[in-house]
């Protein structure tokens, strides 16, 4: 559970991004970001040993521990669940790349359908939770291709093996419960709550269900997106 009593806006400098960069947008969990970390890293190397996911992969919409962005070293990764028209200008000429993790937080169907609508001005990768989930290895690969990093069969398996559920849950690295308490809701539960597909059958009422289903119907004609409800479903 998170709460936020402050908003950070991005600072002017960023409203350019040199080329080199690596933009990751709307992740809506830190599973990505810290697969992305641990490919770019190589593991927990390369002075990333004892670092949070927090400091390898700062939020820009709120800045907590005033880094100044715009020394960080290359390649930068950014994490922001901003929608596409407060993206940074240069993000939209294809410098950076945006990897989408299909997630929820504000109005769903209007934020994936300003990405999706765009698609061609950047350089995006989009993964769903369920996909990740059913072959971990394979969205390695693909994030691994995506931004063109290389790594051996020994450093793939070591990605996937500390990218799962479990591994990151007991990871202090990157399980995000030493998030402020400005932020985090302590006492309200862990951050890396369950891990798995279809719990809303848990959560939701039939008439809810039902409800979703047919705002569902309605917005979906406009996403090309395959959905997948239940982990046994064909992708």
């Amino acid at each position: 559970p998170l709460s936020c009593s402050t908003i950070h806006f991005l600072p002017y400098h960023l409203s350019r991004v040199p080329e080199q960069d690596y933009q990751f947008f709307f992740s809506g969990t830190v599973w990505t970001l810290n697969i992305l970390s641990l490919i770019l890293h190589e593991d927990y190397r390369n002075g990333t040993e004892h670092t949070e996911i927090m400091d390898r992969i700062p939020w820009v919409e709120y800045n907590i521990k005033k880094k100044d962005f715009a020394s960080l070293p290359l390649p930068r990764v950014f994490a922001t669940h901003l929608p596409y028209y407060l993206t940074p200008r240069d993000l939209r000429n294809k410098k950076g790349r945006v990897s989408e993790l299909i997630s929820t937080i504000y109005a769903w169907f209007d934020h994936i359908s300003g990405w999706y609508n765009h698609a061609n001005d950047f350089n995006i990768l989009f993964l769903t939770y369920e996909e990740m989930k059913k072959d971990l290895r394979s969205a390695v690969l693909k994030i691994c291709n995506f931004i063109g990093k290389k790594l051996s069969e020994k450093e793939i398996e070591s990605v996937v093996r500390q990218a799962t559920f479990e591994n990151m849950q007991k990871d202090p690295r990157a399980n995000y419960e030493n998030m402020p308490e400005d932020i985090a809701m302590k006492g309200k539960g862990r951050f890396l709550r369950k891990g798995t597909v279809g719990d809303w059958k848990n959560t939701m009422t039939v008439a809810q269900s039902e409800r979703f289903d047919e705002v569902l119907k309605e917005k979906i004609q406009t996403l090309p997106i395959k959905f997948t409800w239940d982990i046994d479903s064909e992708m």
